[in-house]
């Protein structure tokens, strides 16, 4: 079967992205989470990348 990456609104804090990456990568959402935060901190890619997947990903 095929995955397809989804935002998940359930259990959200901002967009779903993270919920969304946790689910298709079959991880914890914390450390999806953790990761985009020290990707923004570090060099503001995570920030880009976040945006761009909450508005080109559908919801699940």
């Amino acid at each position: 079967m095929r995955k397809t990456l989804y935002k998940i609104r359930q259990g959200r804090i901002i967009c779903g992205v993270c919920n969304g990456l946790a689910e298709y990568f079959d991880v914890d959402v914390n450390v999806v989470r953790l990761g985009t935060v020290i990707l923004a901190c570090c060099s503001g890619v995570g920030l880009v990348a976040y945006i761009v997947a909450a508005v080109i990903l559908p919801e699940a």
